[in-house]
């Protein structure tokens, strides 16, 4: 695959895959909802297209393409609540998706790479396994439900068309610039507000950025990831008080965890709503990459403590 299109390429995993594609002889083109300054990399061809969900003809932009990654999405409604614009996640995650996996048929495109979430799985793994790319889906919240329904819609189209499809499930992405709840995370260790969590002892897997698009390109080029759904993590998992611990330690302050029940955590967290982010801290998320290593012949290359700190070393 030599010429590329990846969408979202002002966001967070977008701009950072095509900062690594530009390295790789390739041609590359971002779409992106508005030109701005974040599309400022001369070596990429960037294409204003609007709200994705909105869009019907991709001649233009797809013409003379082999391959699309799929970074555009809706994981966070902040920004576009704080507009006051009307947005759901099934139309943005799966009736796009399903809708620009057409018209790259139409219009020549070979591979359409998928940015999923490990949530299709469920929401943790705390009474089991780690997750494995075997699983029976069972997404649980709207989000992971959008995603998933775009997964079978995009095999189904493959089926049909040949389109190589390559689903990738991501759990947590972290780097610089990180959006969600790891830049939620960096703020609070920021504050020095002392953090209850010393007791949390669960394990999550988490994938950086540098492994991310490392392993992305990858979905790109090998031939045995046609077809194939793969989850892929840093391959060391971590609890949140060794998250917290090893960001503190890279800014140089001190530790500011101590012990409180976690039952606790969560009757609070029950009483003022705030459940999900109580689990997301608690629960235990892991994720099996065997597979994923053996179809892309592909190793995390970046660890996690150097991960971290790439994240962190420009705030």
């Amino acid at each position: 695959m030599k010429k590329i299109c990846v969408t979202g390429a002002n966001g967070f995993i977008g701009k950072s895959l095509c900062k690594r594609l530009i390295h790789s002889n390739k041609s590359i083109r971002g779409l992106v909802r508005n030109l701005n300054k974040s599309s400022n990399n001369i070596k990429v061809q960037y294409i204003p297209i609007g709200d994705i969900e909105i869009k019907k003809n991709w001649k233009n932009e797809l013409s003379g393409y082999d391959c699309v990654v799929h970074c555009a999405g809706l994981a966070h409604k902040n920004y576009r609540e704080k507009k006051n614009l009307s947005i759901n996640y099934n139309s943005v995650n799966y009736v796009s998706t399903k809708k620009l996996a057409e018209q790259c048929v139409l219009f020549g495109v070979k591979r359409f790479v998928f940015l999923s979430t490990i949530g299709v799985l469920g929401d943790n793994t705390n009474n089991r396994g780690p997750f494995l790319y075997s699983d029976k889906p069972n997404p649980k919240n709207e989000y992971a439900i959008s995603k998933y329904e775009a997964e079978k819609a995009l095999l189904k189209i493959s089926k049909k068309t040949g389109l190589e499809i390559v689903i990738i499930r991501l759990p947590l992405v972290y780097g610089p610039h990180s959006i969600g709840n790891f830049k939620r995370l960096l703020k609070l260790i920021k504050s020095r507000i002392p953090m209850p969590f010393g007791s949390i002892k669960n394990k999550r897997s988490l994938i950086g950025i540098d492994n991310l698009t490392d392993a992305l390109v990858h979905c790109i080029n090998c031939k045995d990831a046609t077809g194939k759904t793969l989850l892929v993590s840093d391959n060391e998992d971590l609890s949140v008080s060794d998250l917290i611990t090893y960001i503190e330690k890279i800014l140089g302050l001190p530790t500011r965890l101590f012990r409180f029940p976690i039952f606790v955590l969560k009757f609070f967290g029950h009483i003022f709503r705030k459940q999900n982010d109580v689990n997301k801290l608690t629960n235990t998320l892991q994720i099996d990459i065997k597979y994923t290593k053996k179809i892309l012949n592909w190793r995390p290359q970046v660890s996690v403590q150097e991960g971290i700190r790439r994240a962190i070393k420009n705030l």
